[in-house]
């Protein structure tokens, strides 16, 4: 099934059963091969890395597009098999593959065809999405996925309309969904552009939300904007502006809190909620230091950290 939307493109065509699918079927724009945390993953098989994969186009019409190349465009793609795909993870020691760089949601009938095949040889699959899917998408395609990170793009309806001309309930209902009826592993982005979605009331209330309705556990990235796509006279995201959606997270009871498009390197250690001894250190995308078992235990005081930290899980 696809969920389209007038902002973005997306090209169907049948295939040999009658049945439509989108061009990008058996076709990719680039593959390459990443840590996991670049996704962002920061509690899915650390400092693993994963095979990214994307083709074209986007239900959403974000004017601060940040992959607009990709996702508003029409680039030439070749073609690519799943079992290609799964040579290419093999080849580069991949734990996973990522359907990232577009919204995989468009081209969900390859994105699962592919991550079938995954688990067959055991590999894990992520999705980087925008949540804009209708309920009878859901199911099907969250059930191959193993981890996922939700870009929530703002806290209010009126930010959903006039930016992405999109609404904001159906991605609250992804997040919902995949928490409570999924085995999906869940952490969330959200992009803070200055004067669009930065308002410290709203973040509070997106973070009060995600507390009550998903957990404390879910981690979450605040990230910084650079002007790109549409929206270039805005400015870059002041790092002032992270750290208080930081604190207002914390504050709101969430334990696990990233800034990201960051240059310090202090901005992504994670910490255990138990004895407060830093459990992983990053410097950028790669892991300086890791202090937890192979099932995600604290080695100071053996309290498990919230994640997937085995292949096996």
């Amino acid at each position: 099934m696809i969920d389209q939307n007038a902002s973005g493109f997306c090209f169907v065509r049948k295939n040999l059963a009658g049945n439509l699918v989108t061009t990008a079927f058996n076709h990719t724009t680039g593959l390459a091969v990443d840590p996991i945390e670049k996704k962002p993953l920061y509690h899915f098989l650390p400092g693993s890395k994963i095979l990214s994969f994307g083709t074209v186009g986007c239900n959403l019409g974000c004017s601060f597009c940040q992959n607009w190349a990709f996702a508003k465009t029409e680039q030439p793609m070749q073609p690519v098999t799943a079992a290609l795909i799964i040579a290419a993870a093999q080849d580069h020691d991949c734990a996973s593959v990522a359907f990232t760089y577009n919204e995989p949601v468009i081209f969900s009938e390859f994105a699962i065809h592919i991550a079938q095949a995954c688990r067959e040889h055991r590999l894990k699959t992520v999705a980087v999405t925008n949540g804009y899917i209708q309920a009878p998408a859901r199911k099907e395609f969250f059930e191959c996925m193993d981890a996922t990170n939700v870009d929530l793009k703002g806290f209010s309806e009126a930010f959903y309309q006039k930016y992405c001309n999109a609404h904001l309930q159906p991605v609250l209902e992804t997040l919902r969904y995949i928490h409570t009826s999924t085995k999906t592993w869940l952490e969330i982005t959200n992009l803070l552009i200055p004067g669009a979605n930065d308002n410290p009331d709203e973040i509070r209330s997106m973070c009060q939300w995600i507390a009550a309705e998903l957990g404390r556990d879910v981690p979450i990235h605040f990230s910084a904007f650079h002007p790109d796509y549409r929206l270039l006279d805005n400015n870059v995201t002041p790092i002032e502006t992270l750290k208080t959606a930081r604190d207002i997270a914390q504050q709101s009871g969430l334990r696990f809190v990233y800034l990201g498009n960051v240059s310090q390197n202090d901005e992504t250690p994670t910490v255990c909620q138990q004895c407060g001894q830093l459990i992983i250190r990053r410097t950028g995308y790669k892991i300086t230091d890791y202090q937890l078992d192979e099932t995600g235990h604290c080695s100071f005081c053996k309290t498990s950290c919230s994640g997937v930290f085995s292949y096996q899980s």
